[in-house]
């Protein structure tokens, strides 16, 4: 007699037709570029969009040596702005340091 397993409560049914209608971003999720659903992030679209843009910015800084002004010209932001970023990238600091 073989063994039954029992039926997950979060399982789908069967037989129907979920549409991939996407968001305001992208109309495909399943061919979205994101790495995380907008859905699933706090700050949403926001804040996935500025910790890209941030470990750019974090990236051409310790990697390239572009300096803070040519990185707030390439990006449009401020010196401050700038600073904070690579702050926040610095090992134990903020978002980007987080492990």
């Amino acid at each position: 007699m073989p063994l039954e397993l029992p039926q997950r409560s979060d399982a789908l049914p069967e037989y129907v037709d979920y549409a991939d209608t996407g968001c305001d971003l992208y109309p495909s999720c399943l061919r979205c570029p994101l790495p995380k659903c907008r859905y699933d992030t706090n700050g949403g679209a926001p804040a996935l969009l500025r910790d890209g843009r941030d470990r750019t910015i974090q990236r051409a800084a310790t990697h390239d040596g572009v300096s803070v002004d040519e990185l707030a010209r390439m990006f449009g932001l401020s010196r401050r702005t700038i600073f904070r970023v690579l702050e926040r990238g610095r090992p134990g600091k903020g978002r980007a340091g987080q492990v």
